[in-house]
């Protein structure tokens, strides 16, 4: 089964292009530029890692291989790539399935808005968003891209997910809130966020 051979591309194929809410401009300056050039890189490089670890689960043992790298190899990549960047990178999903994947505050609503783009038409492969933020006196640069629902998503995130699957997904996430999605809907997003001077 190449349960990669969609997943992980369509995941790298969207980072080519962004586009920014209509309140920000769209002229970026030369310091957003390189921060989301950083972003996107970042995201490319968690992207490749984790989509090798998939392949070759899958190759030894199938998808229930693929869900325990998803489990255990996940985080781990996560933080490492965050380390190596200089940065704090993850994945987001109202409908999570990792509780670790929750949005917080800002990153839901950010969610709420690309759902509600998505509805009126707009292609989730080139929704992004970009900003720098103020709080408490310190300035933090937030990227969030949309991940659109593949295909091959649905063999562990879809309405009709094998009886062996569901039986892992079960034993792994109990609190599992992401199965039911259609090819095309809001998965979630990559974020990415880095603290600046």
């Amino acid at each position: 089964m190449k349960l990669t051979a969609l997943l992980i591309p369509v995941l790298v194929g969207t980072l080519s292009t962004s586009c920014l809410f209509a309140d920000q401009p769209q002229t970026l300056d030369s310091s957003r530029e390189a921060l989301m050039k950083e972003a996107k890189e970042a995201i490319g490089v968690f992207a490749k890692t984790l989509k090798g670890e998939l392949k070759k689960a899958v190759k030894e043992g199938g998808l229930g291989n693929a869900i325990d790298v998803c489990s255990k190899k996940a985080t781990p990549i996560t933080e490492q790539v965050a380390k190596e960047k200089g940065l704090q990178i993850g994945r987001i999903s109202v409908k999570n399935r990792n509780p670790l994947n929750a949005p917080n505050e800002w990153q839901k609503k950010v969610l709420e808005e690309f759902a509600l783009k998505h509805a009126a038409g707009e292609d989730l492969k080139k929704m992004a968003y970009a900003k720098i933020v103020e709080t408490d006196g310190k300035k933090q640069f937030r990227f969030v891209k949309a991940i659109p629902t593949g295909k091959l998503c649905l063999k562990c995130h879809g309405e009709n997910i094998d009886s062996k699957v569901k039986a892992k997904l079960a034993e792994l996430y109990p609190d599992d809130k992401a199965q039911g999605f259609k090819e095309g809907d809001l998965r979630g997003a990559f974020v990415v966020t880095k603290d600046l001077k």
